[in-house]
């Protein structure tokens, strides 16, 4: 009703509004599906005017600033070992355009602010390495032999070089394994933690914290384990719900506190085929207090269902913290319009307050990556062929939100398909005596989109042509409208 209430309001207003006014300009951003614009800046002036017949139509998308949902902390990748690995061999100068090109928030970058750093190795490194990495049968139950290991040598000083353009960045970071002789199969592929050293491994995260801000990089949030039902990676380690939950409860949030560690505690990190998991830990007040919320995949399940765990525990956020997004190089197309609307549209509808792709950089053929379960498929966003860099699907796919949808932004209402609107129209037995009709239709073919309102004031709308077939759509906004044009598998970003 509130959405109904909302547009009735506007189509009301539009005559007044109309002739008071100032027409406001918009700036639009296009990619299109033949890659002839590829995040291009249009040069052709967009301009909202008051022209009420010209405006309304079922298909309109109305942009509802008053109608705010959840805050936005950031749109970016993972920097893997593997990537870090890449970008430290370029020269310092390619380096460094590069990544301002990436992170810095000027006119002529894509402004990446949220990303996804792994404890140890992941899938995606050299080989494979914890912190704590000891001879057969040794133990260090007191971690004194605790070290940042290759970190040092490649992800760390990368950071550096990151925080250093944009140091209000924000970093996830999330394990794919604890140490090989904590876990049942004393390797670092599968096993599970052993209970025993539950403590030792709350710990371990402890160190790791301190350590990284030691070296001037501070981690806003954890996960407890990458892909907690997934064994198959190398590294990789099970960890069930049951697990988890006693882990968090009685071991991490504990030693958490104990230590002033203010780093936010997100579950799960894996598909959203299995929302019980993160569902049966916010169901224990006792392990609840201690989550911030719960983090996604997309490898599996609905996107909606980010909007059932919303429902269920209103209170606790959402992170969107993994996706493999690829094609394949050289290709005369892009394929733009899904991978916009199933991740920053579907993850941003379903109350996300991020997108995070796997992963920032790969080299021509999707090296490195670990032998015995590393994806050999993993594309990056860039492609680092020494000092030669490419752009992939993934780059573009992130640009469109993260170069103006900046931290602290709020999602805001906007028309999607299926919402009902009123339409206002002249009584044509009273004309002349201000008699209107009221009639409730449905916005049948509105595309696909979303909005967000920004710390400094200004109005973010993505659109996504997924027809194939229409090639122009309407804004409207304070009683004003646009006309648009966008091509049939085009994705374009409009800021006013």
């Amino acid at each position: 009703m509130k959405k109904l209430y909302f547009f009735a309001f506007l189509a009301s207003a539009i005559c007044i509004q109309a002739q008071t006014i100032k027409p406001i300009q918009i700036e639009s951003w296009v990619t299109n599906a033949d890659r002839s614009a590829l995040f291009s800046k249009q040069d052709k002036e967009i301009q909202f005017g008051g022209d009420r017949n010209r405006g309304w139509s079922p298909s309109v998308i109305v942009v509802d600033e008053q109608l705010q949902m959840q805050s936005v902390d950031g749109f970016g990748f993972a920097l893997t070992g593997g990537s870090a690995e890449l970008l430290i061999k370029m020269s310092a100068n390619a380096r460094a355009n590069i990544l301002r090109e990436l992170f810095a928030t000027d006119g002529k970058s894509i402004g990446i602010s949220y990303l996804r750093i792994s404890i140890g190795a992941s899938d995606l490194n050299s080989f494979v390495y914890s912190y704590n990495d000891l001879p057969d049968g040794k133990t260090d139950l007191k971690l004194e032999k605790f070290n940042l290991s290759q970190d040092l040598n490649d992800v760390i000083p990368v950071m550096k070089e990151i925080l250093a353009i944009n140091p209000s960045i924000q970093i996830l970071a999330s394990p794919w394994s604890a140490p090989a002789w904590m876990k049942t199969s004393n390797n670092p592929k599968s096993g599970n933690l052993k209970k025993e050293y539950f403590d030792v491994y709350a710990l371990y995260f402890v160190k790791y914290i301190q350590a990284m801000k030691a070296q001037g990089i501070s981690i806003d949030a954890i996960t407890i384990q990458n892909e907690p039902l997934n064994s198959n990676n190398t590294p990789s380690m099970q960890m069930l719900a049951s697990d988890q939950k006693e882990f968090i409860k009685s071991h991490l949030g504990p030693t958490f506190e104990k230590n002033g560690i203010k780093t936010k505690i997100v579950l799960f990190d894996h598909n959203l085929d299995r929302i019980d998991y993160p569902l049966s830990i916010l169901n224990d007040p006792e392990a609840a207090k201690y989550v911030d919320g719960s983090g996604f995949h997309h490898y599996g399940g609905d996107l909606t269902s980010m909007s059932v765990m919303h429902t269920a525990f209103p209170d606790k956020n959402l992170y969107f913290t993994e996706q493999m997004v690829v094609e394949k190089p050289g290709s005369s197309s892009i394929e733009i319009a899904s991978q916009v609307k199933r991740l920053i549209l579907g993850a941003s509808l379903n109350w996300s307050r991020n997108v995070i792709l796997w992963n920032i950089g790969a080299d021509p053929l999707n090296d490195p990556h670990t032998d015995n379960g590393g994806c050999s498929m993993c594309q990056g966003a860039i492609t680092i062929d020494k000092d030669s860099i490419s752009r992939n699907l993934a780059y573009y796919t992130i640009a469109h939100a993260s170069k103006f949808v900046r931290p602290g932004s709020v999602r805001i209402g906007s028309t999607q398909k299926g919402d009902k609107v009123i339409k206002f129209s002249e009584d044509e037995e009273r004309q002349g005596q201000s008699a209107v009709r009221i009639g409730i239709t449905e916005t049948y073919d509105v595309l696909p989109n979303v909005a967000f309102r920004t710390p400094d004031g200004k109005t973010v709308l993505i659109v996504v042509n997924d027809s194939y077939s229409v090639n122009s759509f309407k804004i409207q906004f304070r009683g004003q409208f646009a006309n648009v044009r966008l091509s049939p598998g085009g994705v374009g970003t409009y800021v006013w």
